[in-house]
């Protein structure tokens, strides 16, 4: 079979497969003799048409079944009739049967004896009678006998035939029927006959595809089976023929929703089968084997049929849910072989469905148009009945018999239901806030109202933040107003706490203080917007703010943050007029306006400071941007100029009004900018000698005619970087020194000088910058060394310090103005660098030995910087080379290892290592360069490489030294003997040569050998 049978599309039709062709004798073991007629209608109709119990048939039920039992036929068809000898059997007992058969066998025998006899005339021919007659008597015994179990098949039929509810058999019957005939209940014809009778019973019982199982399918099954007597193993093949018919059936079917019937009708036969047999349907149940099913399908058949049957059970469940109706769907759970998850599910839909009703009704009250008549009682009468049916499952979830319940008894949630979607989380809101507004109706919240609105919102499935949202509108609104009637009926003014008074409040309505004193800000600045609409604050309406500040219980610090915002506001748009009325502009009536506007609307004089100030930044900003534009110096200058001009004859004028100063200050009292300069004077007095600084302080001939400075309170200092102040400044400070350049006909230049006057807007461009006086010097400074160190290194050109060069420095130090320390040390950088690049070049060239190195330092040179480590590592190499190349034969360890590293500051370790490095390699070398100088005959040289071979030695001792012709090494130890060495270098050769004490003897006495080798030198292969 297709594993698909098990998958059942869903379909709004299907057609009957339980009807007159399923019920084939050829297929379900029917007798012979019974027609196809006898089978066109065989359910019964208290069985399968009553509304209630089959158990317990309605009367109507009962008088239908009764008037209309002679004309319905049974579920087994009409009687059957007995034919021929079955008549006679049927009135025969077992007994008699049994007698009759001994008579006529008897008579048979005696007959036939006497007609042998007769006819005969002797005795053999008597007995050939006696038993042909026997024998034929006893065919007809036999055959009196043989009909026995069909005539109880007959029978056995008539009485179920005969019975108006399959329910009503009764097994006694059916024994007494087989011990009637004497037949056996394992009598083939018998046996076939109960077959048959089961097979129409669970094919009666079973629903078609298009109708649902009922629930009480099982227990008939079983019951009916007991009744026949019939076991499993014969029971068991009933309910595979009938799959084998739904299968050919099903091959039959040339339509789609026929297929999809029997499909579902497979499934409810798997299912109803495994329930009658239990576990032994895994055995007598072959549905992989016969159908090619799977055990996942199997098992998909059962879960699905089993949450229809529970699902069709828990309809009838309705909001009055108790212990006992629990009980029964867990026992109708396990009946039904459905999971506890699964059922659990199922449970939770069906309350969920119920709730989701009480919504559905709550809203199309909501929004029906005469809510407005009735209001929103009946959607809270919906919503509590909501909530009582929650509180209904959560009190039966903490029941002591709990375990005996229902899975699934819990909280409800709509999770997975309709209203689980972003579109009705509109509704679900809408439903929220009309019952957080019935909660206040009354003017306070109480603690039932706020368990159920959080129940509510479990329930619904809202956030905590979308619920806040919605409380705290809703509570909101009801606060103002109570608020408003504490306030006009003056309960607030006269209560002896306004604190206490607003915190009841807030406790009542459950509200946060801190929401309720937002409020109250809101209040006080609608107040205030009243009071500042005609520009001015006037006396009452401060008493009015100042009264109703005090019973709003408001900060001063939310007080000030108001004024700042509104009443800046209206003095912003003053400021913004004074400064748009330009430098020509601020007149009398503009100084007027800026003065009533910062008195009148009662703002601080920081506030007011700070407004003003962000309104002249932007355009000190506007022209910082033109400034930048600008082509060139002298236009940027410009701009400058301008700024300091608008800074001097409008933002002044305006500081001043702002703080109600007169535009004539004392004289006697000194100016910012002198404090300043005085600030610079006493800092430091070594910059008096920078002539650009002193210029920047006015004489009193400049300040006359210049007139009064500019203000210092409003600046760039945090707008502006101090890289991009700075070099504004020191942008209009190369315009002082060089002067404008102003271009003439035919394509020249002239450069107008400027007097000391330039040097004082400096100044205030230094100020209106922000610049300190530590900046303003830098920057001053900056330039003075720059100057000198460009004409420095073209007197240094070499890095020669002569006595001529150093009096035209000090000239050019006292010309451009820097102090001696710091012309020093611009003098030192210079020859410094230069002496770097030459003892780099020296280096490297190498051309400094370790000697000059240690001189160098002697003199406070600082090699460590003028000489990379790279290079220094490499003079060291160098250094240690020539030692093992010097032929002296010296090596001095902590010279190498400690002094010589130390001198040229190095890593000693990595020092040792590289010595390692050298003499491993210069020690094989030493070695080879001997042997050559042998063959040239060049003693000294031998000598030499002999003792950097020994050199080598001291740093890294070896072993013993190879070499292919043990003559050349004796002849480099004779020649070495002969150079009067010291006797330990002398023995540590003899060992690296591989010298044996007698040879060395022996070339003691002989002496060198070299004069007698002659000729055949030659001939050595090296």
């Amino acid at each position: 079979m297709n594993p698909s049978t098990l998958i059942t599309p869903s379909s709004s039709q299907h057609r009957s497969f339980l009807g007159t062709p399923f019920l084939n004798r050829n297929l379900l073991c029917i007798p012979k003799d019974s027609t196809l007629s006898n089978r066109r209608r065989f359910r019964v109709s208290v069985t399968r048409n009553s509304s209630t119990s089959a158990d317990q048939p309605s009367p109507s039920t009962e008088q239908l079944t009764t008037s209309t039992a002679s004309a319905t036929p049974s579920v087994f068809g009409s009687e059957k009739e007995l034919k021929g000898i079955e008549i006679l059997v049927d009135k025969l007992s077992p007994p008699v049967r049994l007698a009759s058969s001994v008579v006529i066998i008897a008579g048979a025998v005696a007959a036939g004896y006497g007609l042998g006899t007769r006819f005969g005339g002797n005795r053999n021919a008597a007995l050939g009678g006696a038993v042909a007659l026997g024998a034929a008597g006893g065919a007809a015994a036999y055959a009196l006998n043989a009909c026995g179990p069909q005539v109880a098949a007959v029978n056995l039929h008539n009485y179920v035939a005969g019975v108006d509810d399959p329910a009503a058999v009764k097994k006694e019957e059916i024994e007494s029927i087989a011990q009637k005939y004497g037949v056996s209940k394992q009598d083939e014809a018998f046996i076939s006959e109960l077959r048959d009778v089961y097979c129409q019973f669970v094919s009666s019982v079973l629903p078609p595809g298009s109708q649902e199982l009922k629930g009480d399918e099982v227990d008939r099954i079983i019951n009916f089976k007991n009744a026949l007597g019939i076991d499993d193993s014969d029971a068991a093949p009933m309910h595979v023929e009938i799959g084998r018919r739904l299968f050919r059936q099903r091959l039959e079917t040339g339509d789609r929703d026929g297929d999809i019937e029997q499909r579902r009708a497979f499934q409810k036969l798997i299912y109803v089968s495994n329930l009658v047999f239990g576990e032994a349907s895994g055995f007598l149940l072959p549905w992989k084997r016969v159908f090619g099913v799977t055990d996942s399908q199997v098992e998909v058949a059962i879960r699905d049929n089993a949450q229809r049957l529970y699902t069709s059970k828990l309809k009838s469940l309705g909001r009055d849910i108790d212990a006992e109706l629990l009980i029964r769907l867990r026992e109708a759970q396990h009946l039904y072989r459905l999971s506890d998850e699964l059922a659990g599910n199922l449970f939770k839909e069906r309350t969920r469905k119920l709730v989701e009703e009480n919504i559905s009704a709550a809203l199309s009250i909501l929004k029906s148009r005469t809510r407005a008549a009735r209001g929103v009682a009946p959607v809270v009468e919906e919503l509590d009945k909501i909530l009582a049916f929650n509180n209904l499952l959560i009190s039966l979830k903490n029941h002591p018999d709990v375990d005996r319940f229902a899975p699934g008894v819990g909280p409800v949630s709509l999770l997975g239901g309709d209203y689980d979607s972003d579109r009705k989380m509109e509704d679900l809101k809408l439903l929220y806030r009309a019952y957080a507004t019935d909660s206040l109706s009354g003017g306070r919240m109480e603690d039932n109202k706020l368990a159920a609105l959080n129940q509510l919102r479990n329930i619904f499935g809202l956030g905590k933040r979308e619920t806040e949202a919605i409380t705290i509108d809703v509570t909101s609104k009801v606060y103002r107003k109570r608020l408003a009637q504490a306030v006009t009926g003056g309960e607030l003014e006269i209560a002896d706490s306004k604190a206490a008074f607003l915190q009841n409040l807030c406790d009542e309505l459950h509200f946060d203080p801190q929401k309720a004193s937002e409020i109250h800000e809101e209040i006080y600045r609608q107040k205030l917007q009243q009071c500042v609409a005609d520009g001015d604050l006037s006396e009452e309406d401060v008493a009015a703010l100042l009264r109703l500040r005090v019973m709003l219980c408001i900060p001063q610090k939310t007080v000030e943050a108001a004024h700042s915002d509104i009443c800046g506001s209206l003095f912003e748009k003053v400021v913004r007029e004074a400064i748009a009325s330009g430098v020509d502009g601020y007149d009398a009536d503009v100084k007027q306006s800026v003065r009533k506007a910062a008195h009148g609307l009662r703002l601080t004089r920081e506030t007011a400071m700070s407004i003003a100030s962000k309104a002249v930044r932007k355009i000190f900003i506007n022209y910082i941007k033109r400034a930048r534009a600008a082509g060139n110096r002298t236009e940027t200058a410009k701009e400058l100029k301008k700024m300091i001009a608008f800074n001097k004859l409008v933002v002044t004028n305006l500081v001043e009004d702002i703080k109600g100063e007169s535009s004539n200050p004392p004289t006697e009292e000194p100016t910012k900018e002198e404090v300043k300069h005085a600030e610079v004077v006493d800092e430091d007095e070594e910059w008096d000698s920078i002539q650009t600084l002193k210029k920047i302080r006015p004489n009193k001939e400049v300040e006359a005619k210049l007139g009064k400075p500019g203000q210092t309170e409003i600046t760039l200092k945090e707008d502006l970087p101090e890289r991009d102040r700075t070099d504004l400044y020191k942008t209009y400070l190369l315009f002082c020194l060089t002067g404008e350049v102003k271009k003439i006909p035919f394509g020249a230049q002239i450069t107008t000088k400027k007097d000391d006057s330039e040097y004082v807007l400096l100044n205030q461009l230094g100020s209106i910058l922000g610049l300190s006086t530590k900046e303003i010097v830098e920057v001053h400074r900056s330039l003075a060394e720059q100057a000198f160190r460009q004409q420095a290194e073209v007197i240094l050109a070499d890095g020669q310090l002569t006595k001529a060069r150093v009096d035209q420095l000090s000239d050019l130090q006292k010309q451009v103005g820097l102090p001696p320390q710091y012309a020093q040390k611009i003098i030192k950088s210079i020859t410094t660098t230069k002496m770097a690049a030459a003892i780099e070049t020296a280096v490297s060239q190498g051309r400094l030995n370790i000697k000059q190195i240690r001189e160098l330092k002697e003199s406070s040179v600082d090699l460590d910087n003028m000489v990379s480590e790279n290079l220094r590592e490499t003079l060291f190499k160098k250094t240690v080379d020539d030692i093992f190349s010097s032929g002296t034969g010296e090596f001095d360890e902590e010279e190498v290892y400690e002094k010589i590293p130390a001198d040229l500051n190095i890593n000693a370790e990595k020092a040792k290592g590289v010595v390692r490095e050298l003499a491993q390699s210069r020690l094989s070398n030493s070695l080879i360069q001997a042997v050559a100088l042998l063959r040239q005959r060049n003693r000294q040289g031998v000598v030499s490489s002999l003792n950097d071979l020994l050199a080598c030695d001291k740093a890294v001792p070896s072993g013993l030294l190879s070499w292919e012709v043990p003559e050349e090494l004796a002849d480099l130890y004779s020649i070495y003997l002969k150079s009067d060495p010291a006797p330990e270098k002398l023995s540590r050769l003899q060992y690296l040569l591989g010298i044996t004490d007698s040879t060395a003897t022996a070339l003691r006495e002989t002496g060198d050998r070299l004069l007698s080798v002659g000729a055949e030198e030659e001939n050595f292969v090296f």
